[in-house]
């Protein structure tokens, strides 16, 4: 009698992945943000990319002596992500869906803020290095803490930002009248330490938000099913599915996810606009 397994499907696999990480978020980043391109890539073999990358954490723990103070590994780290592989911001195609597709940005070294801070991670992390990806304002950033204090540095450069750097950058995003006299506007505020289930879910919004602009309905509603799996109690990624699946024609799934939006957000601004679009759905499939 032959054996049959159920392979999983892209959703399923990413669904165990960041469930497991409930209480305590450990949740595997690097393997979470690996299987979203499996939406654009279905052959793509996620524990292919994991051994790749093991394969540079034994080439990067060659360069610096075993007994190497955290300084050293750090140096050691930036030398080889930024210069000997080549890593870098793909500055000439920013908004390229590939650049959030860990596949791509390994293969051709290049990629967005949070793509590149999730790959120079898991290599800090395969050196004993303490560090933690940031959620900043319009730029994603990554911290090394060492006993000498706080590395934050640009994954997309390998640059370390001075607090007037960060202030700096922080300055369009914060109004005036938060900081009337110019100082460091709760800088450490937006230092803190992201958790692996943040990284995914402003890495999943930047896809959102590229996929809505160029009408790509499928990959739109794929990105929004991991987004749900991330953040079941967000009502408004389930609404926003809901819309994507009226523009595809799947008007039974656009009644279900617009109806659990109206049940949970029935005080919303836009709640009256949602029960009169549901009333159109339901009567085109009476």
């Amino acid at each position: 009698m032959s054996l049959q397994f159920n392979v999983p499907t892209p959703l399923e696999y990413f669904n165990c992945l960041v469930q497991d990480g409930n209480i305590n978020e450990s949740i595997p980043l690097l393997e979470a943000a690996a299987c979203v391109a499996q939406d654009a890539y279905p052959e793509f073999d996620v524990e292919q990319l994991l051994e790749s990358v093991d394969q540079l954490s034994l080439r990067l723990k060659r360069s610096f002596a075993p007994n190497a103070d955290p300084m050293r590994r750090l140096n050691a780290l930036n030398h080889f992500f930024f210069t000997e592989l080549g890593f870098s911001g793909n500055l000439n195609n920013y908004y390229d869906p590939d650049n959030s597709y860990l596949n791509a940005v390994l293969r051709t070294r290049r990629g967005i803020p949070i793509s590149l801070a999730i790959l120079w991670l898991e290599l800090a992390q395969s050196i004993n290095l303490r560090v933690h990806g940031i959620s900043f304002p319009g730029h994603f950033l990554v911290k090394a803490l060492l006993p000498e204090g706080q590395v934050v540095i640009d994954p997309t450069t390998g640059r370390s930002l001075s607090r007037e750097d960060l202030s700096e950058r922080l300055d369009p995003f914060v109004a005036e009248k938060d900081a009337p006299d110019g100082s460091n506007k709760e800088l450490a505020g937006y230092l803190r330490a992201a958790s692996p289930r943040q990284v995914l879910v402003r890495m999943l919004r930047n896809l959102k938000e590229i996929h809505r602009a160029d009408g790509d309905w499928q990959r739109l509603i794929d990105v929004e099913s991991r987004l749900i799996a991330l953040l079941p109690e967000a009502w408004t990624e389930w609404r926003d599915r809901g819309f994507a699946h009226v523009e595809r024609g799947h008007m039974k799934e656009a009644i279900s996810d617009l109806e659990a939006y109206l049940h949970h957000e029935s005080q919303s601004a836009d709640a009256e606009a949602i029960r009169e679009l549901l009333l159109r759905l339901q009567e085109s499939q009476s």
